[in-house]
Protein backbone atom coordinates (compact mmCIF):
# COMPACT_ATOMS: atom_id res chain seq x y z
CA UNK A 1 0.00 0.00 0.00
CA UNK A 2 1.19 3.58 -0.80
CA UNK A 3 0.54 6.20 1.50
CA UNK A 4 0.61 10.10 1.12
CA UNK A 5 -0.04 12.39 4.34
CA UNK A 6 -1.43 15.94 3.88
CA UNK A 7 -2.44 18.73 5.79
CA UNK A 8 0.17 20.19 7.58
CA UNK A 9 0.56 23.51 7.90
CA UNK A 10 1.46 26.80 10.36
CA UNK A 11 -0.61 27.20 13.20
CA UNK A 12 -0.89 29.20 16.53
CA UNK A 13 -0.85 27.63 19.79
CA UNK A 14 -4.27 26.68 20.49
CA UNK A 15 -5.39 26.19 16.96
CA UNK A 16 -6.19 23.06 15.37
CA UNK A 17 -5.17 21.16 11.70
CA UNK A 18 -6.83 17.73 10.52
CA UNK A 19 -4.02 16.08 8.83
CA UNK A 20 -5.29 13.19 6.09
CA UNK A 21 -3.10 10.22 4.63
CA UNK A 22 -4.71 8.35 1.65
CA UNK A 23 -3.97 5.42 0.69
CA UNK A 24 -3.89 3.38 -2.53
CA UNK A 25 -4.50 0.18 -3.18
CA UNK A 26 -8.07 -1.39 -2.39
CA UNK A 27 -6.94 -3.49 0.57
CA UNK A 28 -6.79 -0.02 2.78
CA UNK A 29 -9.04 -2.14 5.66
CA UNK A 30 -6.73 -4.80 6.00
CA UNK A 31 -3.90 -2.76 7.96
CA UNK A 32 -4.35 -1.09 10.87
CA UNK A 33 -3.36 2.38 10.65
CA UNK A 34 -1.02 4.79 12.75
CA UNK A 35 0.06 7.88 12.83
CA UNK A 36 3.99 8.73 14.39
CA UNK A 37 5.75 11.99 14.38
CA UNK A 38 10.07 13.22 14.57
CA UNK A 39 10.70 16.92 15.89
CA UNK A 40 14.65 17.81 14.46
CA UNK A 41 17.11 15.54 16.89
CA UNK A 42 14.62 13.75 18.11
CA UNK A 43 13.84 9.94 17.19
CA UNK A 44 10.19 9.20 15.28
CA UNK A 45 7.42 8.95 18.40
CA UNK A 46 4.12 7.15 18.22
CA UNK A 47 0.92 9.53 18.77
CA UNK A 48 -2.00 7.56 17.83
CA UNK A 49 -3.57 4.21 16.29
CA UNK A 50 -6.40 2.80 14.72
CA UNK A 51 -7.94 -0.91 13.95
CA UNK A 52 -8.73 -1.35 10.68
CA UNK A 53 -12.48 -1.55 11.49
CA UNK A 54 -12.18 1.86 12.93
CA UNK A 55 -13.53 0.10 16.40
CA UNK A 56 -10.75 0.88 18.74
CA UNK A 57 -8.31 3.83 18.72
CA UNK A 58 -5.19 4.40 21.59
CA UNK A 59 -3.05 7.44 21.72
CA UNK A 60 0.00 8.44 23.14
CA UNK A 61 -0.27 10.30 26.72
CA UNK A 62 1.14 13.82 25.06
CA UNK A 63 -2.16 14.12 23.03
CA UNK A 64 -4.75 12.18 24.35
CA UNK A 65 -7.96 14.09 24.69
CA UNK A 66 -6.35 16.74 21.98
CA UNK A 67 -6.17 14.39 18.96
CA UNK A 68 -8.70 12.56 17.38
CA UNK A 69 -7.66 9.30 14.79
CA UNK A 70 -10.38 8.40 12.65
CA UNK A 71 -10.25 6.86 9.21
CA UNK A 72 -13.08 6.29 6.52
CA UNK A 73 -12.33 3.18 4.69
CA UNK A 74 -14.75 3.78 1.66
CA UNK A 75 -11.96 7.05 1.06
CA UNK A 76 -9.23 4.58 2.07
CA UNK A 77 -8.36 7.50 4.38
CA UNK A 78 -7.16 8.26 7.69
CA UNK A 79 -7.28 11.44 9.33
CA UNK A 80 -5.63 12.82 12.49
CA UNK A 81 -8.15 15.98 14.23
CA UNK A 82 -5.36 17.82 16.15
CA UNK A 83 -7.10 20.50 18.79
CA UNK A 84 -4.96 22.72 21.31
CA UNK A 85 -2.08 22.60 19.35
CA UNK A 86 0.83 22.90 21.50
CA UNK A 87 4.25 24.49 19.83
CA UNK A 88 5.73 21.13 21.20
CA UNK A 89 3.58 19.23 18.93
CA UNK A 90 6.05 20.73 15.73
CA UNK A 91 7.17 18.04 13.90
CA UNK A 92 7.02 16.14 11.19
CA UNK A 93 3.94 13.78 10.80
CA UNK A 94 4.06 11.04 9.19
CA UNK A 95 0.99 7.79 8.70
CA UNK A 96 1.84 4.22 8.79
CA UNK A 97 0.00 0.70 7.96
CA UNK A 98 0.61 -2.24 9.17
CA UNK A 99 -1.35 -6.00 8.95
CA UNK A 100 -4.16 -6.57 11.25
CA UNK A 101 -2.52 -7.50 14.81
CA UNK A 102 -3.85 -8.01 18.29
CA UNK A 103 -1.54 -5.45 19.99
CA UNK A 104 -0.82 -1.90 19.83
CA UNK A 105 1.86 -0.93 17.46
CA UNK A 106 3.36 2.14 19.42
CA UNK A 107 6.89 1.46 17.44
CA UNK A 108 7.93 2.21 14.04
CA UNK A 109 9.40 -1.07 13.43
CA UNK A 110 6.20 -2.59 13.82
CA UNK A 111 4.49 -0.94 10.85
CA UNK A 112 5.56 -1.99 7.09
CA UNK A 113 4.47 0.68 4.89
CA UNK A 114 4.88 4.73 5.70
CA UNK A 115 4.36 7.61 3.66
CA UNK A 116 6.05 10.86 3.12
CA UNK A 117 5.19 13.26 5.85
CA UNK A 118 3.79 16.85 6.86
CA UNK A 119 5.56 19.22 8.19
CA UNK A 120 3.06 20.81 10.87
CA UNK A 121 4.56 23.62 12.91
CA UNK A 122 2.64 24.95 15.62
CA UNK A 123 3.84 28.49 17.11
CA UNK A 124 3.87 30.47 20.57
Amino acid sequence: VQLQASGGGLVQAGGSLRLSCAASGRTFSSYDMGWFRQAPGKEREFVAAIVWSGGRTYYAHSVKGRFTISRDNAKNTVYLQMNSLKPEDTAVYYCAARGRTSDWGTRPYEYDYWGRGTQVTVSS
